[in-house]
């Protein structure tokens, strides 16, 4: 038998939790548990990225205003 606890491929991870979120919302809608919008139910999937997005622009902003002080 060979033991995979020193396994050192460097593969990391999982689903995380957005994922996990995601696939709830989406077996809760396909069965008819809630009716939101398809938008809403994917957002665990979209909105971490929207998120990050808006922090990166923000943080620009706020370089280049210090920038021209």
């Amino acid at each position: 038998m060979s033991s995979n606890k020193n396994n050192s491929s460097g593969a990391v991870g999982g689903i995380g939790f957005c994922g996990l979120l995601a696939i709830a919302f989406i077996v809760l809608k396909l069965i008819g548990v809630i009716k939101w919008s398809w938008v809403w139910v994917l957002a665990p999937i979209w909105l971490p990225a929207v998120v990050t997005i808006l922090i990166v622009i923000l943080i620009y902003a706020w370089c280049k205003y210090l920038a021209g002080k």
